[in-house]
């Protein structure tokens, strides 16, 4: 039996207590409003929101891309998300408490593409010079830089939450660098960067 033959049969195992537990969801305008989070993390295969959030099938949107990182293409998915709950008719959280969580992770390896600054200002869309803003090297900088800029975009709507996470891989814990606030408030705190004594959550 090879990898995907196991993945199979995990996924057989998966869609048979789904169907028992009845929590499929067949229906997307009926999945959207028990949405309770997007969460931007990392494609690094020790970083699944899944596992080191505890998160459920149906609880959150998970984009993931190198880094965790806000880029251009990020955006984009997050611009097409939101037109797709228009065209479904129904709003994520049913209008209820909803977040957007910055996920980032110690040991990354977009930290070692610190020597190929053109790569990473076309991975950014940037110039080269604008790289330091990016943060590249220090994972609590790059988040507190990367929740500033989805702060700063006016169709995300400013009730919901937002906050800063770092996954430590040597330890499986999570750290808090932004805690959360609502989009649209408290602009100065978040704007001094990564707090100094982060709490840490399970």
């Amino acid at each position: 039996m090879n990898s995907l033959d196991s993945m199979l049969e995990r996924n057989k195992d998966f869609a048979a207590q789904q169907s028992f537990e009845g929590t499929l969801m067949p229906s997307l305008p009926r999945a959207l409003p028990n949405v309770k989070a997007i969460i931007i993390g990392c494609a690094d295969m020790r970083v699944d929101p899944a596992h080191v959030l505890g998160i459920k099938p149906g609880e959150a949107v998970v984009i993931r891309n190198i880094g965790g990182r806000i880029t251009p293409g990020l955006l984009e998915q997050l611009s097409l998300l939101g037109r797709i709950g228009e065209v479904a008719r129904e709003i994520p959280g049913a209008g209820g408490e909803f977040h957007i969580i910055v996920l980032q992770h110690t040991d990354c390896g977009i930290t070692r593409l610190a020597g190929d600054p053109a790569m990473l200002a076309h991975y950014f869309q940037i110039q080269e010079g604008e790289l330091k803003q990016k943060a590249v090297t220090d994972p609590r900088e790059a988040v507190a830089g990367d929740v500033k800029s989805l702060r700063a975009i006016p169709a995300l709507p400013g009730e919901w939450l937002i906050s800063g996470l770092i996954y430590d891989v040597a330890t499986g814990l999570v750290e808090i660098v932004v805690p959360p606030v609502a989009i649209r408030a408290a602009s100065t705190s978040l704007d001094q960067g990564p707090s100094s004594g982060a709490s840490r959550v399970a």
